[in-house]
């Protein structure tokens, strides 16, 4: 829709957007207005000129690059100086009321005043938290959903006083909610928030888009409809011809200069743009038709957009969520499927059935990454031709002669599915290293090692034979972090592939020493001295552990005892039957043969679970207890790094050892990104995946499983005495089911209840919003990032006291999400 326009001029019922911005301005009288422009300026200009025609005065400041909402705003400098002014963007649909937030700015004296509005999912937007006299205390840019605390979000309207152009620099790239206004407030200025009650939708997908419309149509903003209510609802304009036999079922509009034969069906929230034919038997329903378009007899129209300028022949069918560009042809009884985008200026043949080019739509995770990476059921959600979009797409958001690693698991899917990511990745002029079959940590070792710029693995998903994950990781071997998931997430719905030209097709190559590289590196990092008298048990899960774990263990010299040492291609995963099965099994091989401790790995390396000398099976939770008390007991000092759903148990163990916790967020790349920090000794997730940090930022089974031969070799302790040292854990959890919709209401009202009660307790919103009382019980709210639940934690000196703290936040919870 914006290939060759600017947002700003996408018509909402048959008016430019930024049409509608310019009126509610003049609405509350300010006529001086300075347009800033970037992209198709020109178009901008052409359109509404020098404003004469709404009756306002309009100039312009074109940025040769991009300068950001600030530098843009200050790229225009020279005529705003003269007194306070606002800033609104020209792309979002409001009423807002523009002088109650002057009179709101002048009364409390403000440097900046911001305007907020309460949505369902503030995911997009910038978080604004502000005291109850308006003032600000916090921003938060595009949060995920462990960080969303309120759905109090930035409008981008914004009044201020000339000098804060005085904090903006000139000709660089600078974002007002980023950088301006944290620094002010770090200042103390005077910033604050005006809560509007009026509409605004930030018109930015092709859903809020249809929504804007519908809103427009059904009288929930205030805006002006060119033309005359015909009915209730049915608005005409006076130029537009409709035959009396025409069946109209409003809200809709029907623009100028359009025609509706007899017989055509218009129903409720259509908009007809102006100058467009609708022959006889045409159905519309929800559909958004722009200027100059002609819809042939029995077209059929259903939640659509169609551009300017096209043509829909006679019998052809436009479904759900489709976007046909500007100036295309839909040849005779032609079909384009649910969510298909034609791009402008294209042919679809007659009678042909369109299914390509599927934007992502909203479900549950409501984005193409989820917790695991890209997943999906192989050969029904993850495609061969999902993979060469989807690395095609992670090709475009890189420099061209780059290096990007890959790998896979031992599955069958995995291999095939490989292929297609490799030949779109040497096709999009990025040069790839395979590994072909290898654990994920020696991928993430060769992507952070071999200066990649990524590296893409594909694995079974975990207890799910039939699905498949495709990991992408950044230059550090990192999963990819939420700014690079949009970037990528923006090419890839979008489908603008960058090719290469042939010259430009990049290498293919295996690199030759790939595990004898990286055991090298991890047993010149790790420390296992003193193990060789030491006997272990060890399951590779029939994973690509396997292809490693000899090279190592040959190396230090220690007596091991190896089960399901094999890839298994058959059952690259296992059930939780077949994991309990084979747990259970090591835990019988352990005490049998007397060996100090057994570990199972995960079919591709990465996690591992822990029996004792005794063969009793360590659970995650204690297995990251034992593990820290290991190395915090040997290190004496030091920080370790747990995201926020951990025991605070383990804090008892830190102290005990002097060592500090860092606190993470669950989001993908935060436990990475706090390890790579200075001064770490260890991290761990609190699901067997731990972190090396004197080797990999990065989870590591088999770099973890080292250093705990060394440790446990050194130690005069055996696991289960350092287990039976650590304290109870007495901690519950609780999923509650949360509508998307209502996530943003949950959260704030958590924290307005928190803040309501805050005498002897502490607010962390590290990830969620985690409430610590002075007794040391704490709850955590969390709202799921890839389902419609709102995750609790809560931990207390006894379990009837976690319950209780866990029923106490349950039920408000339970409340908001009603």
């Amino acid at each position: 829709m914006t290939a060759n326009q600017p947002k700003p001029l996408l018509p909402v019922v048959n008016r430019p957007i930024m049409e509608h911005v310019l009126r509610l301005l003049k609405r509350h009288g300010i006529t001086e207005t300075v347009v800033t422009l970037q992209f198709l300026a020109a178009l901008v200009r052409n359109y509404f000129g020098d404003g004469d025609e709404l009756g306002m005065s309009l100039q312009y400041a074109t940025e040769d690059v991009p300068l950001g909402t600030a530098g843009s705003v200050k790229n225009a400098e020279d005529r705003l100086r003269d007194d306070r002014f606002l800033v609104i963007s020209g792309d979002a649909l409001t009423d807002i009321d523009l002088t109650d937030m002057i009179r709101f700015h002048r009364e409390n004296s403000a440097l900046v005043t911001i305007g907020l509005k309460r949505v369902p999912n503030p995911l997009e937007f910038g978080i604004i938290i502000v005291d109850d006299g308006g003032r600000v205390q916090r921003f938060l840019e595009k949060p995920t959903w462990g960080q969303v605390f309120s759905d109090t979000v930035n409008t981008g309207i914004y009044i201020m006083e000339p000098e804060v152009l005085d904090a903006v620099a000139a000709g660089e790239p600078v974002d007002w909610s980023s950088d301006v206004f944290p620094a002010l407030l770090d200042r103390g200025a005077a910033i604050y928030g005006y809560v509007a009650d009026g509409y605004w939708e930030d018109v930015g997908t092709h859903d809020s888009y249809l929504k804007a419309q519908a809103d427009a149509l059904s009288g929930r903003v205030n805006l002006e409809i060119g033309g005359f209510e015909l009915s209730p609802g049915v608005w005409v304009a006076d130029s537009a011809s409709v035959d009396p036999d025409a069946v109209l079922k409003g809200p809709l509009l029907i623009g100028d200069y359009a025609k509706v034969e007899a017989g055509a069906e218009l129903r409720e929230y259509t908009v007809l743009g102006n100058n467009a034919v609708v022959r006889e038997g045409a159905f519309l329903h929800r559909a958004v038709v722009h200027d100059n378009v002609y819809l042939g007899p029995g077209a059929h129209l259903r939640g659509c957009v169609v551009g300017k300028s096209t043509d829909i022949m006679a019998g052809a069918r436009i479904e759900e969520n489709a976007v046909i560009g500007d100036e295309c042809v839909i040849e005779p009884e032609a079909y384009v499927t649910s969510g298909v985008k034609v791009y402008p200026f294209k042919t679809i043949e007659a009678g042909a059935v369109v299914n390509t080019s599927v934007i992502w739509e909203s479900r549950g995770q409501r984005n193409l990454f989820g917790p695991r990476g890209v997943s999906g059921l192989v050969n029904v959600e993850i495609t061969a031709e999902l993979c060469v979009r989807l690395a095609s797409a992670y090709a475009t958001t890189l420099k061209k002669g780059e290096y990007v690693v890959t790998s896979r698991d031992c599955s069958l899917a995995a291999r095939a599915l490989k292929r297609a990511v490799i030949g779109a990745l040497t096709a999009g002029a990025i040069n790839v290293l395979d590994l072909e079959a290898a654990p994920l940590p020696v991928t993430r070792f060769h992507t952070a090692r071999e200066s990649a710029a990524g590296g893409i693995t594909l694995r079974t998903t975990p207890g799910d034979p039939q699905s498949v994950d495709i990991v992408i990781m950044d230059g550090r071997g990192a999963d990819l972090p939420p700014a690079a998931q949009r970037k990528l997430e923006r090419v890839f719905s979008r489908q603008e592939f960058r090719r290469a030209f042939p010259g430009e097709i990049a290498e293919l190559t295996y690199p030759a020493r790939a595990v004898e590289d990286y055991t090298h590196e991890l047993l010149r990092h790790v420390d296992v001295g003193d193990v060789r008298d030491m006997k272990v048990v060890v399951d590779c899960a029939g994973g690509t552990s396997s292809l490693v774990l000899p090279t190592l263990l040959g190396r230090v010299g220690v007596e091991v005892l190896t089960v399901n040492a094999r890839l298994d291609d058959v059952s690259p995963t296992e059930t939780l039957a077949e994991r309990r099965r084979d747990l259970q099994r090591l835990s019988e091989l352990v005490s049998s043969s007397r060996a100090a401790f057994g570990v199972r790995f995960d079919p591709v390396g990465e996690r591992i679970a822990l029996v004792d000398e005794m063969g009793q099976l360590i659970n995650d939770e204690r297995s990251l207890l034992v593990v820290l008390d290991l190395v915090a007991a040997e290190r004496r000092g030091g920080q370790v790094a747990l995201p926020v759903t951990t025991t605070r148990v383990a804090e008892q163990v830190c102290r005990f050892h002097g060592v500090q916790v860092q606190w993470t967020s669950t989001a993908l790349d935060a436990l990475t990104s706090a390890a790579a920090g200075p001064d770490m000794i260890f991290a761990a997730d609190g699901r067997g995946g731990f972190v090396v940090p004197e080797f990999s930022p990065a989870i590591d089974g088999l770099a973890s499983f080292m250093r705990l031969l060394g440790l446990v070799a050194r130690t005069r302790l055996s696991l289960s005495q350092i287990d039976a040292r650590i304290p109870e854990v007495k901690m519950l959890k609780r999923a509650i089911p949360t509508p998307w919709a209502a996530k943003g209401a949950v959260m704030r009202s958590v924290i307005e209840a928190a803040e309501a009660e805050h005498e002897g307790r502490r607010i962390d919103t590290t990830d969620g919003v985690r409430v610590a009382h002075d007794d040391g019980s704490w709850v955590l709210v969390l709202p799921a990032a890839s389902e419609p639940v709102t995750d609790l934690w809560a931990e207390a000196g006894d379990m009837d006291g976690a319950q209780a703290l866990l029923e106490r936040w349950a039920r408000i919870v339970e409340q908001a999400a009603m």
